[in-house]
C-alpha cells in the first residue's frame, strides 16, 4: 500500500482543478493533479480582461477577440453592443485546459490521468484518494491505486462525484443542460463577422437560456442549453445553424453536458475535503460564464487550503466560499433573478433586447462584465436604469 502523502490532490483537469493545483505547487506544496482528460466540455469559451490579467493568460491562447455582442430577439430586432477600449478573448477549451494542466506541472504538481472513485480513511484518519490510473490513451486495463492526502480539492464538474460522496447538500444544486456544436468558419459569408458573439433569446432556440454563435478563429461554438429535460437541444442548435445561415457550414465535432445554475450551499466536509469550479456551482445565472468564477473560486480555495496546512485549522476551508460569495454573491443574485424575469417568455425576451438598446445598459454591464466588479461609480446611471426598467415591466416605455 502507497504509503506517500501528498498535501493536496485535485481531483478534475478543467480551469479551476488546474488553477487550484498551480497556485498550490508554486507555494512549493507537494500537490497531485487528477484528470481523466480527452474530454472537452460545451463551452462558449469566452473570457474577460479581468481573467487574462489575473491568471496570466498569454495571447496566443486566444483564437479570437470579441469586439462586438449582437443581442437578437425573438422577432430579429438586432441590438449591437460594442466593447469599447478593449475585448472579450475566445479560447478553445481543449487547448487551454491544457495550457492551464501543463502550466501547473511546470510549476511541480504531478499530473496523473485517471479516474477517481472513492475516499477511505487510513488508521491515523489521513484521507486515501482510491483512482483507476490510465497509462495511454488506449488503455483497456487501468491500474487501481490510492494515494494519501492531507486535504483534497474536488474540481470534478458538475455533478461532482466527489461532492456526492462526501459534501452535505451537494445534491441540491440546479442545472442547465448546455449543447453545442463545434463548426469549421465559414471564409465568405455576409452575416459573419469573427470579431462579434451573437446571442439568440427566442423561446424556439431555449425556453429558460439561450442560443449563442461564437467565433473561434477558424471554427464556430454553436449551442444553446436548457433546464427543461424535455427540449430538443440538438433540434435547437439545428434550427439556430439555420437561422444564422450556418447550416451546410463543416460539423466538427459535438459535446454536451450539465452546467450548475447556482452556487451550493457548502464547498467543504469540515475536515480536508472542499470543492471548486463547477463542483462548488460557481457558474453565473442568466450568462452561464463560468470560466472567470472557475478559475476565481480556484483560487480562494488553493488560499484556504494554503491556510489550512500552515495552521492546523480545518475551519479555514469556509473562507473560500465566504470570500467567494463576498466578491460575487450580489452579481449572481442579480443575474438569477433576471434569468428568473426576462427569459419566461418571447414577450418579455423582445423587451429584454429592447433595454439592451439603452447606452447606459451597455456600459455599465460591460465595465461590470470585463472588471468583474457592480460598477457604482455613476448613480444617476443607475437611477435612469431603474426607471427604464420599470417602464418596461409595466409596458409604458416607448419601442
Amino acid at each position: 500500500m502507497n504509503t506517500e502523502t501528498y498535501d493536496a490532490i485535485v481531483i478534475g483537469g478543467g480551469p479551476a482543478g488546474a488553477t487550484a493545483a498551480d497556485d498550490l505547487a508554486t507555494r512549493g506544496y507537494k500537490v497531485m493533479l487528477l484528470d481523466r482528460q480527452g474530454r472537452t466540455k460545451p463551452c462558449g469559451g469566452a473570457i474577460p480582461p479581468r481573467l487574462i490579467k489575473d491568471f496570466e493568460i498569454p495571447d496566443h491562447l486566444l483564437v479570437a477577440k470579441a469586439r462586438c455582442a449582437r443581442m437578437i430577439s425573438p422577432k430579429d430586432n438586432r441590438v449591437d453592443i460594442p466593447i469599447e477600449n478593449g475585448f472579450v478573448g475566445m479560447v478553445n477549451r481543449d487547448e487551454f485546459d491544457e495550457w492551464l494542466r501543463e502550466r501547473a506541472r511546470s510549476h511541480g504538481a504531478e499530473r496523473v490521468k485517471g479516474i477517481f472513485e472513492k475516499i477511505t480513511r487510513d488508521s491515523d484518519d489521513v484521507a486515501r484518494v482510491h483512482i483507476q490510473i490510465h497509462t495511454s490513451s488506449n488503455d483497456q486495463s487501468p491500474i487501481s491505486s490510492s494515494i494519501r492526502a492531507r486535504f483534497i480539492i474536488g474540481a470534478d464538474g458538475a455533478k461532482s462525484e466527489v461532492a456526492r460522496q462526501t459534501i452535505k447538500g451537494a445534491e441540491r444544486t440546479k442545472y442547465v443542460f448546455a449543447y453545442h456544436e463545434i463548426v469549421r468558419a465559414p471564409q465568405v459569408q455576409a452575416n459573419y463577422d469573427p470579431s462579434r458573439c451573437d446571442v439568440y433569446y427566442r423561446g424556439t432556440l431555449s425556453p429558460d437560456f439561450y442560443g449563442w454563435v461564437f467565433p473561434h478563429g477558424n471554427t464556430m461554438s454553436i449551442g444553446t442549453g436548457s433546464a427543461d429535460k424535455g427540449f430538443s437541444l440538438r433540434g435547437a442548435v439545428g434550427r439556430l445553424r439555420e437561422t444564422a445561415g450556418l447550416q451546410s457550414a463543416e460539423t466538427l465535432r459535438r459535446e454536451g453536458a450539465p452546467i450548475p445554475m447556482k452556487p451550493l450551499p457548502k464547498w467543504d466536509n469540515e475536515k480536508d475535503i472542499v470543492l471548486a469550479g463547477d463542483a462548488a456551482g460557481v457558474v453565473a445565472p442568466a450568462s452561464g460564464e463560468g470560466i472567470y468564477y472557475a478559475m476565481a473560486c480556484a483560487r480562494m480555495v488553493a488560499d484556504s487550503v494554503h491556510e489550512a496546512i500552515q495552521t492546523g485549522n480545518a475551519a479555514c476551508l469556509k473562507k473560500a466560499r465566504k470570500t467567494f460569495m463576498k466578491q460575487h454573491g450580489k452579481v449572481f443574485w442579480v443575474l438569477g433573478i433576471m434569468q428568473y424575469f426576462w427569459y419566461q417568455n418571447d414577450k418579455r425576451r423582445e423587451k429584454f433586447v429592447t433595454i439592451c438598446e439603452d447606452k447606459d445598459v451597455q456600459q455599465l454591464t460591460f465595465e461590470s462584465y470585463m472588471n468583474k466588479v457592480l460598477v457604482r461609480k455613476k448613480p444617476m446611471a443607475h437611477v435612469r436604469i431603474f426607471f427604464k426598467d420599470l417602464a418596461h415591466l409595466f409596458g409604458t416605455a416607448r419601442t
